[in-house]
């Protein structure tokens, strides 16, 4: 059986007949140095889906949205991106690893992040963005004065302003963490809007994903040699320093 099925929609495709995938992975290989996680990984993703990404813990989620944003090599297999071997601007990506910087304003971040995808926000877009996600007033707050909790919804905030026309893949790590139900309810309405809008997105999640109409499942690509006892062993434990199931918010790494 494929391990990568469709589910039940919860939004309308952005294209009744799509022509060109927004992702494909063919053959792909999911790896940490010499030690590959997953091997052969297919998937197809076009405008209006929205995939969630699923697998045993060490298969490699983080790991493989970390090749799809060009933070780690593709070493075997073939990535298009809307029939291209690469977007003119990189998939947002939302992980573990915030990208705040404690020195700046609340408002300053989430300029920049925009920034990134030529995005340059008004004072009444920042205010909006911020609002929606909790955070009204926090303008002009020191970062470094931030929750933990806090500061991943400034990361997210982004969200609220990026359409496809800025980027047409978001790719997104756990970005339910630490959310209350109001919020994850907002952020899934978000998803739908922004993929009926032509986008699609790829997503981990330890809780359900109610608008995802597509479901990669890791652990059916795994090397033949191994087992859920040879992943979560303490061997193996340094090749998963930043997968999503060994995270250590201590170890930052070197991104």
């Amino acid at each position: 059986m494929h391990p990568t099925t469709s589910t039940h929609s919860a939004h309308i495709n952005a294209s009744d007949s799509p022509s060109t995938p927004v992702l494909v992975l063919q053959d792909l290989t999911v790896q940490r140095g010499d030690f590959p996680l997953c091997e052969g990984v297919m998937l197809q993703l076009y405008n209006g889906d929205i995939c969630h990404l699923i697998g045993a813990n060490g298969t490699g989620k983080t790991t493989l949205l970390m090749q799809l944003a060009g933070l780690l090599p593709l070493l075997e297999g073939k990535v298009l991106y809307q029939g291209q071997n690469s977007l003119p601007i990189a998939p947002v990506y939302v992980s573990h690893q915030l990208g705040i910087h404690p020195s700046l304003t609340v408002k300053q971040n989430l300029s920049f992040l925009l920034n990134l995808y030529g995005i340059e926000p008004s004072n009444a877009q920042i205010e909006a963005a911020l609002d929606w996600v909790g955070l009204s007033g926090f303008e002009n707050m020191g970062s470094n004065q931030l929750s933990a909790g806090q500061t991943r919804r400034v990361t997210l905030a982004r969200l609220y302003l990026m359409t496809p026309q800025h980027t047409p893949l978001w790719l997104l790590d756990e970005p339910f963490t630490a959310l209350d139900v109001a919020m994850v309810a907002r952020l899934q309405q978000q998803l739908n809007s922004f993929v009926n809008a032509g986008g699609a997105v790829l997503m981990t999640s330890h809780q359900p994903v109610e608008v995802a109409n597509k479901q990669l499942d890791l652990s059916g690509y795994l090397p033949s040699y191994s087992g859920s006892d040879d992943l979560d062993s303490d061997d193996n434990f340094a090749s998963y320093a930043y997968d999503d199931d060994h995270y250590d918010p201590n170890n930052q790494g070197t991104l």
